[in-house]
Protein backbone atom coordinates (compact mmCIF):
# COMPACT_ATOMS: atom_id res chain seq x y z
CA UNK A 1 0.00 0.00 0.00
CA UNK A 2 1.26 3.43 -0.62
CA UNK A 3 2.30 5.41 2.24
CA UNK A 4 0.76 8.59 1.25
CA UNK A 5 -2.75 7.50 0.57
CA UNK A 6 -5.44 7.11 3.66
CA UNK A 7 -6.87 3.36 4.12
CA UNK A 8 -10.44 5.16 3.36
CA UNK A 9 -9.37 6.37 -0.21
CA UNK A 10 -7.89 2.96 -1.04
CA UNK A 11 -11.12 1.20 0.09
CA UNK A 12 -13.36 3.71 -1.60
CA UNK A 13 -11.54 3.06 -5.28
CA UNK A 14 -11.80 -1.03 -4.53
CA UNK A 15 -15.73 -0.28 -4.22
CA UNK A 16 -15.81 1.68 -7.27
CA UNK A 17 -14.02 -0.77 -9.13
CA UNK A 18 -16.44 -3.45 -7.71
CA UNK A 19 -19.53 -1.55 -8.69
CA UNK A 20 -18.34 -1.08 -12.64
CA UNK A 21 -17.55 -4.49 -12.67
CA UNK A 22 -21.03 -5.57 -12.10
CA UNK A 23 -22.93 -2.30 -13.46
CA UNK A 24 -21.04 -3.73 -16.83
CA UNK A 25 -22.26 -7.66 -16.32
CA UNK A 26 -25.45 -6.65 -15.65
CA UNK A 27 -25.71 -4.32 -18.31
CA UNK A 28 -24.15 -6.46 -21.24
CA UNK A 29 -27.35 -9.07 -19.63
CA UNK A 30 -29.96 -6.88 -20.21
CA UNK A 31 -29.17 -6.04 -23.76
CA UNK A 32 -28.91 -9.45 -24.55
CA UNK A 33 -31.73 -10.55 -22.69
CA UNK A 34 -34.03 -7.18 -24.70
CA UNK A 35 -32.28 -7.62 -27.97
CA UNK A 36 -34.10 -8.69 -31.24
CA UNK A 37 -34.12 -12.61 -31.74
CA UNK A 38 -31.52 -14.16 -33.95
CA UNK A 39 -32.94 -16.03 -36.92
CA UNK A 40 -32.62 -19.11 -37.37
CA UNK A 41 -29.93 -20.58 -38.79
CA UNK A 42 -29.96 -22.35 -42.08
CA UNK A 43 -28.51 -25.10 -42.57
CA UNK A 44 -28.19 -25.48 -46.31
CA UNK A 45 -28.41 -22.51 -49.18
CA UNK A 46 -32.07 -21.52 -50.85
CA UNK A 47 -31.60 -22.60 -54.41
CA UNK A 48 -32.11 -19.18 -57.15
CA UNK A 49 -34.29 -20.88 -59.81
CA UNK A 50 -34.60 -17.54 -61.32
CA UNK A 51 -31.04 -17.38 -62.38
CA UNK A 52 -29.02 -19.93 -64.65
CA UNK A 53 -26.19 -21.71 -63.14
CA UNK A 54 -22.41 -20.17 -63.10
CA UNK A 55 -20.62 -22.12 -66.34
CA UNK A 56 -17.34 -23.08 -64.71
CA UNK A 57 -15.91 -22.85 -68.01
CA UNK A 58 -15.12 -19.27 -69.52
CA UNK A 59 -16.95 -18.29 -72.87
CA UNK A 60 -15.12 -19.08 -75.55
CA UNK A 61 -12.68 -16.64 -77.72
CA UNK A 62 -14.15 -14.70 -80.59
CA UNK A 63 -12.47 -13.18 -83.34
CA UNK A 64 -13.31 -11.39 -86.47
CA UNK A 65 -10.80 -10.71 -89.62
CA UNK A 66 -10.50 -7.52 -90.88
CA UNK A 67 -10.17 -6.40 -94.15
CA UNK A 68 -6.96 -4.81 -95.36
CA UNK A 69 -8.81 -1.47 -94.81
CA UNK A 70 -9.55 -1.74 -91.54
CA UNK A 71 -6.63 -3.02 -90.70
CA UNK A 72 -4.43 -0.19 -91.85
CA UNK A 73 -7.28 2.31 -89.78
CA UNK A 74 -6.45 -0.02 -86.84
CA UNK A 75 -2.75 0.62 -87.14
CA UNK A 76 -3.03 4.51 -87.90
CA UNK A 77 -5.46 4.47 -84.70
CA UNK A 78 -2.74 3.22 -82.41
CA UNK A 79 0.12 5.15 -83.81
CA UNK A 80 -2.05 8.34 -83.15
CA UNK A 81 -2.93 6.86 -79.48
CA UNK A 82 1.55 5.95 -78.97
CA UNK A 83 2.13 9.44 -79.91
CA UNK A 84 4.03 7.90 -83.08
Amino acid sequence: MPEHVPTLQLAGVAVLAVAAVAWAVVLIRLLRRMGPPAPPRRTTAPLLTALPRQRSTGPELESVELTPAEQDAFARLVRRFTGG
